[in-house]
C-alpha cells in the first residue's frame, strides 16, 4: 500500500461477492471486497485500519485510523491518523483525515476537512502590577 507507517496484518475479511447489511464494527483491522450497506467503524484502543477493496463497495459512515479506499464510497469517512486514497477510488461523502495520500485518479465527492491538531492554549496575561508600560523618553 502506499505509504503504510507500521505494517498491520488483516484479521477479518468481507470477502468478495458477499453483502453484508446493518452496521458492523472490527478490532484491529478489516478488509471490504464485497458490498456493506451499513456504518463501518474500529472499536478497541489498538491501532486500526480499514481497506476497501478495488471492487469493494460500502454505503454508510466509515471511522478507523488508517483507512485505505480502492472502491466506492458514499457516505462520511473519518481516518483518525492516515486516509490512503488509491486511484480507482470513488468517494461520495465528507471527508476528515489527520494525513492524506491520495494517487491520481480518485474521486472525492464532498468536503476535505483535514483535523489540525488543536493550537496550544495561550498564555496568561502577566498581572498588571508585573506589566511594564512603555515610558515616554525624556530630554534631559
Amino acid at each position: 500500500m502506499l505509504g503504510m507507517k507500521s505494517k498491520l496484518s488483516v484479521r477479518s475479511t468481507i470477502g468478495a461477492g458477499m453483502r453484508v447489511q446493518g452496521p458492523c464494527s472490527f478490532q484491529d483491522s478489516l478488509q471490504i471486497d464485497g458490498a456493506v450497506l451499513g456504518d463501518v467503524t474500529a472499536e478497541g484502543g489498538q491501532p486500526t485500519m480499514l481497506v476497501i477493496g478495488e471492487g469493494a463497495s460500502v454505503e454508510g459512515a466509515i471511522s478507523a485510523d488508517h483507512v485505505v479506499i480502492g472502491g466506492t464510497v458514499i457516505g462520511s469517512v473519518l481516518a483518525r491518523e492516515l486516509l490512503e486514497l488509491q486511484a480507482k477510488a470513488r468517494v461520495q461523502g465528507d471527508v476528515r483525515y489527520k494525513s492524506l495520500e491520495m494517487q491520481q485518479g480518485a474521486v472525492i465527492a464532498g468536503q476535505l476537512q483535514p483535523q489540525l491538531t488543536p493550537p496550544p492554549l495561550p498564555t496568561e496575561p502577566a498581572p498588571a502590577a508585573e506589566r511594564r508600560e512603555p515610558t515616554e523618553p525624556t530630554l534631559d
